[in-house]
């Protein structure tokens, strides 16, 4: 839902070399958010709308470029029922792609395909039939050929197809090649991630489904929290390759951060999540997470080490879900103004390690550190400083005046701690081992 009226401003700084730019995706009406990017290359891009007006009609609306971003072209999911939800959308080409969809009150749907990005036809008919129990989750397709979609459990398995062919012929994989699902478990519309021939699901049990063969085979995993989309206990994961990923976990207003170092069979020990800005994006095979949000406070953070400290590089727009090709391709969602203005952000420039090690205002030092810290900053004449420990629990608060301070931490119990400084609106967040 749209919370307020869009930034007249066209471009916001994002660092030295790295801003985003403003396009038009082309829609008519006012308020079209972005719930969905696909990016396909570096000129092929694809996005699913929803009504960010807060009325929150039910829309079946895209909008795919083919030049970068140039121009954008608006279309209808024609699914043959408006009362159909959108899950996701899977493109691989920018005449080709596949949808799914759902039926809310009684689940069911299926899968749609268009070869010429414009009319869409039902593939596997056969599928997701059975009332009470198919209620279809997502699509992927992993090239032009090979695909899987997901549905809840039906007959006591997941209700999982898979395509060789671009879905002229479907074949369900069968019970032996997927864990049985626990008790009362289902899955999400849309909740997945992939990462070349990998992807994963998530479940209201907490579990994560993976396949690391394009859907032959599947294994469960238990992530550290019981669900992954109640209102009392929520998550979302991404993945920046096979193995390393990471998790942030929701519990009204507590979030707690993990990574995982083994495509999730694992995960850290979780950490007080220290960025503000919440909707996660890997840069694919690296270690840059970019954090975007469209409720305050708006705007971009940027980690370099995957999570650990975080900088705020702009707070100027509402920034949506963001999807990128790697560190110099990339776009977030915003929300159209009319047909020709604004809806979604590019990125221009280059988000790497070297962009945001020369917006860095403080040093803080030694690390590892015994007695005594010390913080010096060059640019900034007062800030505020707020310690936390791994638990959240603020054990120290100073405001500090003049280029070098130093800090006694000699009663701090050994451990983790993060300093957050704060000064001119900007923050970053430094961890600090005690000995």
């Amino acid at each position: 839902m749209k919370k307020s009226l869009l930034f007249l401003s066209l471009v916001a700084s994002l660092s030295i070399n790295a801003q985003w730019t403003s396009q038009a995706t082309g829609f008519t009406d006012a308020a079209r958010g972005l719930g969905e990017i696909r990016i396909v290359d570096a000129n092929t891009v694809w996005a699913v709308a929803y009504d960010g007006s807060g009325l929150g009609a039910d829309i079946q609306e895209y909008t795919r470029t083919t030049n970068g971003g140039a121009s954008w072209t608006t279309g209808l999911f024609e699914v043959g029922d408006p009362n159909l939800r959108i899950t996701n959308v899977s493109p691989v080409s920018g005449d080709t792609a596949w949808v799914g969809v759902f039926d809310e009150a009684n689940g069911l749907g299926g899968v749609f395909k268009t070869e010429n990005g414009t009319d869409w036809v039902q593939q596997n008919s056969g599928a997701y039939t059975t009332p009470g129990e198919s209620w279809f989750n997502c699509v992927h397709f992993f090239d032009a050929n090979v695909g899987i979609t997901m549905g809840d459990p039906e007959a006591g398995e997941y209700e999982i197809y898979r395509t060789t062919d671009g879905g002229d012929s479907w074949t369900r994989v069968p019970g032996p090649a997927l864990p049985n699902p626990l008790s009362g478990e289902y899955g999400y519309n849309g909740g997945y991630a992939y990462s070349g021939d990998t992807l994963w699901f998530t479940t209201n049990k907490g579990r994560l489904y993976r396949t690391n063969d394009r859907g032959v085979t599947w294994n469960a995993y238990q992530a550290p929290l019981t669900d992954f989309g109640s209102a009392a206990q929520s998550g979302s994961v991404d993945f920046s390759s096979t193995t390393n990923g990471c998790l942030l976990k929701t519990a009204g207003t507590v979030y707690t951060f993990y990574t995982t170092t083994n495509g999730g069979q694992t995960w850290s020990a979780g950490v007080p999540f220290t960025g503000t800005r919440r909707l996660l994006s890997y840069i694919p095979g690296t270690n840059i997470i970019v954090g975007t949000s469209a409720a305050a406070p708006v705007g971009t953070s940027v980690s370099v080490d995957n999570g650990t400290t975080w900088t705020e590089v702009e707070a100027a727009e509402q920034r949506g879900v963001s999807a990128f090709l790697n560190e110099t391709t990339g776009w977030c969602a915003g929300f159209s103004t009319d047909e020709l203005t604004d809806g979604i952000f590019k990125l221009t420039g280059t988000l790497g390690n070297s962009d945001f090690t020369t917006a860095t205002k403080f040093k803080v030092y030694p690390n590892p550190a015994t007695s005594t810290i010390s913080i010096a900053s060059a640019e900034v004449d007062t800030y505020n400083l707020s310690v936390t420990d791994l638990s959240g629990k603020v054990v120290m608060t100073r405001t500090l005046n003049g280029m070098e301070n130093t800090l006694d931490i000699s009663t701090l119990a050994t451990g983790a701690y993060f300093f957050e400084l704060n000064a001119d609106n900007k923050k970053e967040v430094v961890k600090i081992l005690k000995n």
